[in-house]
């Protein structure tokens, strides 16, 4: 086996996601690269000498830059916040290095096409993590788009909801709240969850061509953790929005962090001429399935399919049929579909450039939402 030399910046919850895919990859998948953790970045040391220490990192770096530098570095992989992807990411290709990145790619449409443009002169490979296209039910999905079952698409559906910031008395900014500070973050949940639903979208059924939007700040002022000052919010702690899809197809998307209850709650529906498919996150094991032509009236209706077979996308490598996988193994599945395309030499999507027209339709949702109006997305056919 190769080595593939992992600079990890970022030690927080995506940094533990990843981490645990590097780890596990070679235990599950026959590939030709072994990854070896081989430095942790982070700006506070002591945080990332025990995440180094935990998941086996062999040396800590509090400059990023040094481990973009780093002649034993293969791959940088970015899991910091928002403000430095761009940064980092544009120094990591000019380095030759491979460059993954979190979702999203950029916090401003500007910042990812100085990312694209990046990566694609220096030739080195690149993938953004949107792990929702590696649920089994949701590859699955797409399997039965491509094979026609679904026909002529009419309507896709789709929200993410949870309920964590309800409450004045969370402070925006810091290590910890960043994602509500908008110089941090770029957005709120249009970046931080629609740009999931909006790729899975794109996915499954097309380009994302028009949208028209509306977003609400519930809370206008919140203490800012590093100041202590009470501050404006900039984010937009809800998200709703229409799309015409470049298929003819209408979308009806929704986000936001005030719905009491949720904490993670992903649908999405996808309705055609020939039947339709339903998804729910918080059931990720299932993908509900309704067949209309050749099922007599009688029996007609909509199935749900265990997605643990062997047959199914990616389970050949798990358990028996019946036994479920999880959210780890969406990071799993898709950094091993990574590698093989560094075996094979395929781009493995979604690549920066891919990851560029979710930013596309996410700019165009708040552009549209500030100014009241429909936006062409701008997002390549």
């Amino acid at each position: 086996m190769k080595e593939l030399r992992v600079g990890m910046i970022g030690y927080g919850f995506m940094g533990r996601t990843h981490t645990n895919a590097y780890k596990r990859l070679a235990d599950f998948f026959p590939v030709s690269w072994r990854p070896a953790l081989q430095a942790a970045c982070g700006r506070n040391e002591e945080k990332a000498r025990a995440f180094a220490r935990t998941w086996g990192y062999a040396r800590v770096e509090t400059d990023w830059r040094r481990v973009v530098e780093a002649p034993d570095i293969d791959l940088v992989d970015i899991c910091a916040p928002n403000d430095v992807h761009a940064e980092i990411a544009i120094a990591g290709a000019r380095a030759g290095k491979m460059v993954l990145c979190e979702k999203p790619l950029a916090r401003t449409l500007g910042e990812a096409e100085q990312m694209v443009e990046a990566v694609e002169r220096a030739g080195v490979a690149n993938m953004a993590w949107y792990n929702y296209r590696r649920v089994p039910a949701i590859a699955l999905a797409k399997q039965l788009v491509d094979e026609g079952r679904i026909g002529k698409p009419f309507h896709y559906r789709t929200n993410f909801l949870q309920d964590w910031t309800i409450s004045p008395d969370v402070p925006q900014g810091g290590a910890a709240l960043w994602r509500l500070d908008v110089h941090a973050a770029g957005s709120g949940v249009t970046g931080d969850l629609l740009a999931h639903n909006i790729d899975t979208a794109m996915y499954l059924n097309g380009a994302i061509t028009r949208v028209v939007a509306r977003t609400e700040t519930f809370v206008k002022e919140r203490v800012h953790a590093l100041t202590g000052r009470t501050e404006p919010v900039g984010i937009d702690d809800a998200a709703l929005f229409i799309a015409e899809f470049a298929n003819g197809s209408l979308g009806l998307f929704e986000a936001t962090r005030y719905a009491r209850g949720h904490k993670a709650l992903k649908t999405l529906e996808l309705n055609g001429a020939e039947g339709s498919l339903r998804f729910n996150l918080e059931e990720m094991e299932y993908l509900d399935y309704f067949e209309y032509p050749g099922v007599p009236g009688h029996v007609r209706g909509w199935r749900r399919i265990h997605v643990t077979n062997a047959e199914h996308p990616y389970m050949d490598r798990y358990w028996v049929p019946g036994l479920v996988i999880g959210y780890e193994h969406t990071f799993l599945n898709t950094l091993a579909d990574f590698v093989r395309g560094l075996e094979t030499g395929e781009r493995v999507q979604p690549d920066f450039r891919c990851a560029l027209q979710t930013q596309k339709v996410c700019e165009a949702v708040l552009r549209s939402a500030r100014e009241g109006r429909w936006v062409e997305t701008g997002v390549d056919l």
